[in-house]
This record gives structure tokens, C-alpha cells and sequence, in this order.
């Protein structure tokens, strides 16, 4: 990925200063949960997503740059990248990991990789 994973991508039909918490958080796989918080900060745009019971009532950080879409009309997030992928991302703790310059530099490498191919199911 060339661009800054921290920021909105032009083509995800993002409004600026637009809320988006409470939206619902569609995965490339199906549904992650809904936006709990979410930051605008110029390099540092991010949303953070309550999983519910997906993953055990956690949260995850995940960078505005893997933000495919967002639909301000359905309140949905799109994300390019599947639950698993999600969910193998370095653990995410609010108290502990925002503003954190470590922890952001480990998840933006993270999600900044080539993306590998879902596993197609049999």
C-alpha cells in the first residue's frame, strides 16, 4: 500500500467532520461490529470498532486507509480487509494503546503489508 495508511482514502465517499460512531463495520466477510470512537486527526485517522461477540466483546484500532467505503445513508463502514486478517492484528487495549506512538507504528505496519488473497472456502 503507496498511500498513508492513517489517513481517509479521496474515493471512500468519507465527508469530513462527519460522525461516524455507531455506524456498523462491514468486513470484506461480513459484519465486525459497530464504531465506537473515531479520530479526523491529519496522519492519525482511525476508527475504533466494538467487535460485541464476535471477538469476545473487544475492540480494534483499525487505520482510516483500510476504510474501502463508507455510506452515510445505510451508516456502514466497508473495510478491504476479512475477519481473520482483522482479528490477527496486534491486540488493541483503549487505555493502553491510544496515543501510543509504539502501537500505532505496529499496526500501521501491520496494516500497511500486502493484503494476501482471502482463502477461498471449499
Amino acid at each position: 500500500m503507496t498511500e498513508n495508511v492513517w489517513g481517509y482514502r479521496e474515493t471512500s465517499g468519507r465527508t469530513a467532520g462527519a460522525d461516524l460512531t455507531g455506524y456498523k463495520v462491514e468486513a470484506v466477510d461480513g459484519s465486525i461490529g459497530k464504531v465506537d470512537k473515531h479520530s479526523d486527526e491529519v496522519g492519525s485517522s482511525y476508527i475504533v470498532v466494538d467487535t460485541g461477540p464476535w471477538i469476545f466483546g473487544k475492540e480494534v484500532l483499525l487505520p482510516a486507509g483500510t476504510i474501502d467505503r463508507v455510506d452515510a445513508q445505510e451508516e456502514k463502514v466497508y473495510v478491504g480487509w476479512t475477519k481473520d486478517q482483522i482479528k490477527a492484528a496486534p491486540e488493541f487495549e483503549k487505555d493502553k494503546h491510544l496515543g501510543n506512538e509504539d502501537y500505532h507504528r505496529q499496526v500501521g505496519g501491520y496494516y500497511a503489508r500486502p493484503l494476501e488473497p482471502p482463502m477461498r472456502q471449499l
